[in-house]
């Protein structure tokens, strides 16, 4: 079976924890401890990520370093890819057995140079900060910042990934027997200028560019691993009911929050009607739980209309 596993935020970087490498690494264990357990040899296994912080933070060293020496977020994206890369590469090697060969592959993800999002910045990146800090680091560096729930960070583009330049690559490594890291942080944004690819200053959304990978390298399932242990309707509030299963169209006539589940919603319906196998939303700790149907909510055209629970909000 082919799977691939989108890594949320906080498998690398908690809300609250400092920007360090040990934090990062200890959070990259975690992670790889439950990858590990569905790493087999009947199994085929990409791994994406995300990297909002992390190349919002080198961003900010570079700027830092001096006026000229501007470093675009493609080259930055591409960094966090070898980085990240190298964390899970190694911590995942340290839990399977050495034959079984895990590569990280720089990625690049194709986008569209009329996608409206180049004029509407919304990917949260870097650091948060007060609003009179964000403001005048706006002001004197031309960002566009925005707030983000207490805080306030900075804003890019988010176009729409319209293919992975590196699928082909992805499934020789994977008809090799490697586990592939492959997309991280959504795959370096490029666009074609006439007949040459070039870099653009964005950073794709890793979720849609993991559904748009699982599908190009016929993965039959695709898991969305998260801080929630499900979708959620109506969340926070007293009637809020957890998704065990839906049907993609079902699951897309409710609305979700555009900074947090909307875009992993509409990556699992995209998956789901494109290729008729399964997407999974859930909490990383319950990856092994989820494939087998015991956790988290499951997206797929096999499913008539929408099973749900009910959760009370946790107390304050």
């Amino acid at each position: 079976m082919r799977i691939v596993i989108a890594l949320g935020g906080n498998a690398l970087q908690r809300r609250g924890e400092p920007m360090t490498v040990a934090s990062q690494r200890a959070n990259v264990r975690f992670a790889c401890e439950a990858i590990a357990k569905i790493v087999t040899d009947t199994n085929d296994v990409v791994i994406t990520h995300g990297n909002g912080p992390q190349v919002g933070l080198l961003a900010l060293q570079a700027a830092a370093y001096d006026d000229v020496s501007t470093y675009p977020f493609d080259v930055l994206g591409a960094a966090t890819q070898g980085i990240i890369g190298y964390l899970i590469e190694q911590e995942l090697g340290n839990l399977v057995p050495l034959e079984k060969h895990v590569v990280t592959i720089l990625t690049q993800t194709e986008v569209s140079s009329s996608d409206p999002a180049f004029s509407n910045p919304t990917k949260f990146v870097g650091p948060g900060y007060t609003e009179e800090r964000a403001k005048a680091l706006a002001e004197a560096n031309g960002w566009v910042v925005r707030q983000d729930g207490a805080a306030w960070r900075r804003v890019v583009p988010s176009p729409e990934p319209l293919g992975i330049f590196e699928s082909a690559a992805i499934k020789d490594l994977l008809g090799g027997g490697s586990v592939v890291i492959a997309a991280g942080g959504g795959g370096v944004p490029t666009m074609f200028e006439g007949e040459n690819l070039v870099g653009v200053e964005a950073v794709i959304d890793k979720d849609r560019a993991a559904a748009v990978l699982a599908r190009e390298i016929g993965a039959q399932k695709l898991v969305i691993a998260t801080d929630a242990d499900a979708v959620y309707l109506d969340w926070g509030m007293p009637e809020q009911r957890a998704v065990l299963e839906a049907h993609p169209d079902e699951l897309a006539s409710y609305g979700f929050a555009a900074g947090s589940m909307g875009p992993k919603v509409e990556s699992a319906i995209a998956f789901a009607r494109s290729t008729g196998g399964d997407a999974y939303i859930g909490a990383l700790g319950e990856l092994e739980a989820m494939l087998q149907g015991r956790a988290g909510t499951r997206v797929s055209t096999r499913i008539e209309g929408l099973r749900i629970r009910a959760v009370p909000p946790r107390a304050a």
